[in-house]
C-alpha cells in the first residue's frame, strides 16, 4: 500500500538524527545544556537557584543543587494550581502520575509541550526508525499497533490542568496518522479500571491485524493470555500471524522471555527494548545482536552521573558529566530536562558498556537492593540468577520479590524469596540451588558472605498462588500501566505485605 511506502520514507528520515546520537554525543549534550539553561533562566526556580544562560557546566554543578521529587514538589504543586514559569517557561498543563516501584508514594511529574513532543514522542519515532533500518522491507503501517497503557483516568481542573497516567497523556495527544494505526479505541484504552480494561481490550483486539505490541512485560503477558482464553487458540501466532515486534521497557524482560516465547510461538519475533519513563525517554536498542541501549543525547535531556560507590542522595559530591564516565561502573542517573526537572535524581542506576557510541544497560534502582549483610545485591544480579535457575528447572516465573530475613539462630540471616510461578520448577530444591549458585557467580560479595553459611544462609523460598502479586498491586491501587512489584528491598515491608495476603 502507498501508505506504508510514505510511512517508511518519513520514518527513515529520522536516521540522520539517530546517527547523530552515535557520532556526536558530547556536542549534542553541550547544545542541550545551553538550551535548557536559556529556558531555566526564565523560571522562578532558576531565579532562586541562580540558573543563568551563560553558566558553564562546572559552575552549574557547583551552583544548582541536586534535586529529588521532595525538593521540587513545592514548584510542581504551584504549577498544578495553574501558576506559570515555576520550573519551565509558561504554563504547564499536563502532569503524569507516577508511583514508580516504591511501596506507596505517588509522584505527579510535569510534562511540558517541549518534553512531550521533543522527547517522549521523538523517542518513540526514533525507535521505529531504527527498527526499520535494522529490518528492511517492513510493512508496519499496514497493520495495527497494540499499545498497553495504564489508567486512562485524567483529572481536569478549572484552570485547564490535566493529571493522569503518562500513557493517557500520550494517547490523548497522538497525531492523527498514529491514531489511525493504534488499537484498542480510546474509550477502551483509557478505561480507569484495569481489570475491566483487560477484559474489553482482549475482546476488542481479537480480530485485528496486529503487527506491534508495546507495554511492560507483566501486564502484556496477562493480556496475551486473556486473548488466548477468548480466542480458543493455542498460541498468539494463530490469532495475529503478522505480529513481529514487541517493544518493552520499565522492567527487565529476562525473567519473562521464556513465557513470551511459549505464548507467542513466533520464531522470528523481535523483542526491542526502550528506556522510557514518566521523567523522560532516555535510550533505545539500536543493534540486532545486543540489548544494550543507545543514549539519546539530543532529546532535551542533559545527563549527569553519580558513582554508586559514592552515592549519598542529595548530598552526593562527585557528580560526573558524560565525558567523565567509565564502562562497567554503576551510576545513579541525574537528569535535567525540558519538563522542568533540574539535576533530578531519577532513582535508576545505569552501567555503560560502550563509550563510542555511548551504550548502557539499566542495572537497578538506587533504593532497590539488598545489602543487609554487605552483599550489595542489585536487581540485575537477581534477575540474571533467577532467570537461569528457571531455565534450568523448566520453570516459568510470573513475578517475584526478595528481602533479607533475620529469623535464623544458626547464622546472621538469609534472603527470603517470594515467587509466583506460571509453571513450577521440576524440582524446587534444585531451583533454589541454581538460584544460589547464580547469585554467587553474579555477585562476588554474595559469594564471600555465603561462605560456610555463617553470614548469609541458604535462600528461603515461599511459592505464592497465581494472582497474589496482582492482588497486592490492586490493594495498592497500582494495577496496569507502568506499575510493577519491587524486585528487591533492604527491608521486609513489601515481602510481609504479600505474605499476609496468603495467610
Amino acid at each position: 500500500m502507498p501508505f506504508n511506502t510514505v510511512f517508511s520514507w518519513l520514518i527513515g528520515r529520522r536516521m540522520t538524527r539517530i546517527n547523530d546520537y552515535r557520532q556526536d554525543p558530547i556536542s549534542n549534550q553541550h547544545k542541550t545544556f545551553h538550551f535548557l539553561l536559556k529556558n531555566g533562566s526564565e523560571t522562578n526556580y532558576g531565579s532562586k537557584t541562580g540558573i543563568q544562560a551563560s553558566l558553564s557546566i562546572r559552575t552549574f554543578q557547583e551552583t544548582i543543587p541536586l534535586s529529588d521529587y521532595g525538593s521540587l514538589k513545592p514548584y510542581i504543586d504551584a504549577s498544578i494550581l495553574g501558576e506559570e514559569n515555576h520550573l519551565w517557561p509558561g504554563k504547564t498543563t499536563w502532569f503524569a502520575k507516577s508511583s514508580g516501584t516504591t511501596a506507596d508514594r505517588v509522584k505527579i511529574l510535569p510534562i511540558t509541550k517541549d518534553s512531550l513532543f521533543q522527547n517522549h514522542y521523538a523517542g518513540g519515532k526514533d525507535l521505529l526508525a531504527q527498527y526499520y533500518a535494522n529490518h528492511s522491507k517492513r510493512k508496519l503501517y499496514n497493520a495495527k499497533h497494540l499499545i498497553i497503557g495504564g489508567s486512562g483516568k485524567i483529572d481536569q481542573s478549572e484552570d485547564g490542568i490535566f493529571i493522569g497516567d503518562l500513557s493517557a497523556i500520550i494517547i490523548n495527544n497522538l497525531p492523527t496518522w498514529t491514531e489511525l494505526r493504534r488499537t484498542p479505541k480510546k474509550d477502551i484504552a483509557l478505561l480507569e479500571n484495569w481489570e475491566e480494561k483487560l477484559e474489553k481490550m482482549a475482546q476488542s483486539v481479537l480480530n485485528e491485524n496486529i503487527c506491534i505490541i508495546a507495554g511492560i512485560p507483566s501486564w502484556t503477558l496477562l493480556l496475551l493470555k486473556k486473548v488466548l482464553e477468548k480466542s480458543g487458540k493455542n498460541s498468539i501466532v494463530d490469532v495475529w500471524p503478522n505480529l513481529e515486534l514487541y517493544i518493552h521497557g520499565g522492567m527487565s524482560f529476562t525473567p519473562y522471555k521464556a513465557a513470551f516465547d511459549e505464548v507467542l510461538n513466533i520464531p522470528q519475533m523481535h523483542y526491542v527494548e526502550s528506556y522510557n519513563s514518566s521523567e523522560g525517554y532516555f535510550g533505545l536498542q539500536d543493534q540486532l545482536e545486543s540489548k544494550d541501549l543507545l543514549l539519546l543525547t539530543n532529546s532535551e535531556v542533559f545527563y549527569e552521573f553519580i558513582p554508586m560507590s559514592e552515592f549519598n542522595g542529595l548530598e552526593s559530591k562527585n557528580v560526573l558529566t558524560l565525558e567523565e564516565i567509565e564502562v562497567n561502573i554503576d551510576y545513579a542517573l541525574v537528569i535535567t530536562t525540558s519538563s522542568g526537572l533540574w539535576r533530578y535524581i531519577i532513582g535508576d542506576t545505569i552501567r555503560f558498556t560502550e563509550l563510542n557510541p555511548y551504550r548502557f544497560v539499566v542495572s537497578g534502582r538506587t533504593s532497590h537492593f539488598i545489602n543487609a549483610f554487605g552483599e550489595k545485591l542489585i536487581i540485575e544480579h537477581a534477575e540474571k540468577a533467577i532467570s537461569q535457575a528457571a531455565e534450568r528447572t523448566s520453570a516459568k516465573i510470573s513475578d517475584f520479590t526478595a528481602a533479607p530475613c533475620f529469623s535464623s539462630e544458626q547464622m546472621v540471616g538469609n534472603h527470603h524469596w517470594v515467587i509466583e510461578f506460571s509453571e513450577l520448577p521440576s524440582s524446587v530444591e534444585e531451583f533454589l540451588q541454581k538460584l544460589d549458585q547464580g547469585l554467587k557467580v553474579e555477585n562476588a560479595d554474595y559469594d564471600a558472605k555465603r561462605k560456610d553459611n555463617i553470614n548469609i544462609g541458604f535462600p528461603i523460598l515461599t511459592i505464592v498462588p497465581t494472582g497474589t502479586f496482582h492482588q497486592w498491586l490492586k490493594e495498592k491501587g497500582k494495577l496496569g500501566g507502568q506499575h510493577k512489584v519491587p524486585r528487591l528491598r533492604n527491608d521486609a515491608v513489601v515481602l510481609n505485605e504479600i505474605l499476609a495476603l496468603i495467610k
